[in-house]
This record gives C-alpha cells, structure tokens and sequence, in this order.
C-alpha cells in the first residue's frame, strides 16, 4: 500500500469498449474501485464513443458521480459529431474529452468546440512516438531554445491549454519530460508547429465511429 496520503493522488480510469452501457458500466466500476482499493477516482473516462451504448454509458457515469465513485466524469475520442450528440440527452457536461493531438494531427475545429463548452481538452500521443522527432521544424526550433523536441511538443501544448500526458517507461525520459517550464515558445515557434499538421495519426480514427 502506498504511504501517501489518497487526497494527493489523483486517479483516472476507464470503461473498456466491451463493458460499456449502462449495467455494464456500473459493474465495471466497481471492479475498477476493488482492484485500485479505493472508494472513489478522481476522473471516469468513456474510453471509446462505441455506436449504440455511449449514451447509455453517460447516463451510468452520471449516477456513478451523483453517488459519489467519481468525483468528475469525461470521455476520450468524442469528435464534434459525438459530443453534439452527447450534450443533446445529458444532464452533465463532460469536464474533459482526451483525443490524440500534437502539431501534427492538430484538430483546432475540435480543440475550440470543446474550449467553447468548457471541457478541458486532454493531449495523448503528443510526442508522436518519437516518430516525428526528426522533422526539420521541430529541430530548429529545439536548438534555438537547447531543447529536444519532446520538451518543444510537450510546451506547445502547455502554452496551448492542453492538460498533457506525455508517456514513456524510462525514467530518464520522465524526468526530462518535466524539464519544460524553463523557457517559452515565441509566437513565432507557435505559428510554425501549428502549420504542422499532416492528420499524422498513432491511434484509430474515432470519426470512423458513427
């Protein structure tokens, strides 16, 4: 068990593809809750806008943070088409939508419809696997600032408002990660990744969800 106190952690989980709608939800829940030995998490995510349950999963989401489980309630991979849709039956307004984003799959028509309504727009995927490390921009403006282009990807998206979740398994790279709020990116650097974008994406189009 960990030595720190649980108000100073804060925990997000989801509800899998497979055990979505509404009974499913509440079950899964609380297995999420028995295996992290807690009584709440501080954030409940739909993991995927599966056709056909999403709505029905809202509704469990929103009883499970009326009951005090979660204590905010989101989704990760709505699109516009999805969130419209979602906003039109639901009670509460999802606090956070989670999406993949980086100057290369820059989704600014999603990003200002979620900051319009007040969801938190949440980055995964930000350092493109390290697969766009390489490009000519991102190095430029690296050396202009003696930064590598993780730290210029993760301070675009700060300087944007983005909650980032930079991941990697080495803790040398966590720690560099964090290494970022020692400098600012100009309004030159900003304009120049945000003419990034390609649609370069590491994940399944959500948009292929109707």
């Amino acid at each position: 068990m960990s030595t720190i106190p649980r108000e100073e952690i804060f925990i997000t989980t989801k509800v899998w593809n497979s055990e979505q709608g509404y009974e499913k939800t509440l079950s899964a829940i609380k297995q999420s809750l028995n295996k992290l030995q807690t009584g709440y998490v501080d954030l409940y995510l739909i993991h995927w806008p599966v056709s056909n349950l999403r709505n029905d999963t809202w509704k469990a989401l929103e009883k499970i943070y009326k009951e005090g489980q979660a204590r905010s309630i989101g989704v990760s991979n709505f699109t516009i088409q999805h969130l419209k849709e979602l906003l039109g039956t639901t009670e509460i307004t999802p606090v956070l939508n989670q999406f993949e984003l980086s100057p290369f799959l820059y989704q600014k028509d999603l990003i200002d419809y979620c900051q319009n309504k007040s969801i938190v727009v949440e980055a995964y995927s930000g350092l493109t696997k390290g697969r766009k490390f390489k490009n000519s921009v991102l190095q430029e403006i690296g050396e202009k600032h003696n930064k590598n282009p993780a730290h210029i990807l993760i301070r675009w998206g700060l300087q944007h408002n983005f909650v980032q979740i930079p991941k990697s398994g080495k803790k040398k790279h966590l720690a560099e990660n964090i290494d970022v709020f020692n400098f600012t990116l100009d309004g030159a650097d900003m304009k120049l990744l945000d003419n990034l974008n390609e649609d370069f994406r590491m994940i399944d189009d959500p948009h292929k969800m109707k």
